[in-house]
Parts: structure tokens; sequence; C-alpha cells
């Protein structure tokens, strides 16, 4: 059985690459004789990548966010709802240095480089993830990661789809019902649009979230969030 090929297939697997790179090169500085000017350049490419993916995934649920503020403006029931805006995005702060456009491009010249050295082994690269492995999914590691954001009054939970086949979220309202099931979504992300608390009242909301394979639940619950919302 042939070995895949290094270089992940998703953006989030190029990520975790130019990220594993970034922290662990600088070990191999000068076995590899690379310059400050490369480690720099990866540590900046996977920072900026990195930021870009995040916030896409902002953008995108805040897309959602308006489109299903529109709707209800436009279909909704007379004396019901909200007349406020939809909140702007909150973007992840501090906003790093744009990078320019090839960084993967860039990773695969400096990867030829890497392996052209004469140090270069086979454990070295297995170290750096510049050797493919054969394909394997352990769902068993699977764990979702949650991030909360208030949009229009109402929580979205942004999370990732990776292998799962869906994604099942449960909430906590501070009711004393504890943990109760919200949803099972196949796609990202997922809007919480239950009723708010009553006007002038605010409560703490947690949510945990639990992969899907085969209509089962597997891997890890995801760490619980929580997010303060209004009435």
């Amino acid at each position: 059985m042939t070995s895949t090929y290094y270089m992940p297939i998703s953006d989030s697997g190029k990520a975790d690459l130019l990220n594993h790179l970034a922290f662990n090169l600088p070990q191999y500085q000068t076995l590899l004789n690379l310059s400050e000017e490369d480690l720099n350049g990866i540590m900046q490419d996977s920072i900026g990548f990195k930021f870009a993916l995040q916030s896409m995934d902002i953008m995108q649920a805040n897309a959602k966010s308006w489109t299903a503020y529109k709707n209800e403006i436009r279909d909704g029931v007379l004396g019901l709802g909200t007349a406020a805006w939809p909140i702007p995005p909150l973007f992840i702060e501090p906003c790093p240095t744009a990078v320019l456009p090839g960084v993967m491009p860039r990773l695969s010249t400096l990867v030829a480089q890497i392996k052209a050295n004469k140090n270069y082994t086979l454990t070295v690269g297995e170290d750096l993830w510049l050797v493919g492995t054969h394909p394997t999914i352990d769902p068993n590691t699977w764990k979702p990661n949650l991030i909360l954001q208030i949009k229009a009054g109402h929580p979205i939970i942004m999370w990732t789809k990776g292998d799962a086949s869906a994604i099942e979220i449960w909430v906590d309202r501070g009711d004393g019902a504890n943990f109760i099931l919200l949803t099972i979504n196949t796609e990202p992300h997922t809007l919480d649009n239950s009723p708010l608390p009553a006007l002038g009242t605010s409560a703490t909301w947690k949510y945990k979230a639990i992969y899907r394979l085969h209509d089962e639940q597997v891997g890890q619950w995801s760490d619980v969030c929580s997010i303060a919302v209004g009435g």
C-alpha cells in the first residue's frame, strides 16, 4: 500500500500543517540550513491563513444571521420580534499583518528545499509532517470546537463539520432544566432562535456538542461554552 501525499486536502488541514511547521522548524534550522527569512515567512503565513479561515467562518455566520433577519422582517408576525439591526461581525483581535497571495505555493517551495537538503531524513520528515501516511479515520478522537457569537440578539454556534455526518448540540439556559437537546445539524453553523429572556432581563446560556456518524454519537464532547443573552 502506498502512502498518501503529505499535503492535506482541506483548508483546516493545510492550516494545521502550517502551524506545525511554524513551531517545529526552528529546532531544525541549523541542520536544514534554514534562514531567518524562511522561519519568519512560514510563521507569518501560518498566522495569516488561520486568521483568514476564522474570519471567513465569522462572515458566513453573519450572512446567515442577516438572511434570517431579512426573512423575519419580511414575513414575521405583526407585533413580534425586534426592530434592532443584526450586530456587525466581531473579528478576532489583534488583526495580524496581511500576507501576500501564494501561501501554499510558498510552502511547497520550502518543503522541496527541505527535502533536497543533504541532512534531510525520513525521521525528520515524519516529525515535520512532510511524509504521507496511510489514510486513517478515528472518530473516537473527534471533538467539536464551538465559537459563540450574538447576532440579532440570538446566539450563533459556529463549528466545523470535518468527516462527521452531523453535530448534536445541547443547551443549558440556566432555568434548572440543565442541558437539553437543542438540535442536530448536518451543515454549519447553528442559530439558536429560541425565545429570549423577558425584556430588561438577561441570562447566561451554555452550549456543548458532540459529533455524529451514521446516526450515532462519536468522539468526545466539546468544551462547554457560554454566552450572555438579554431580552
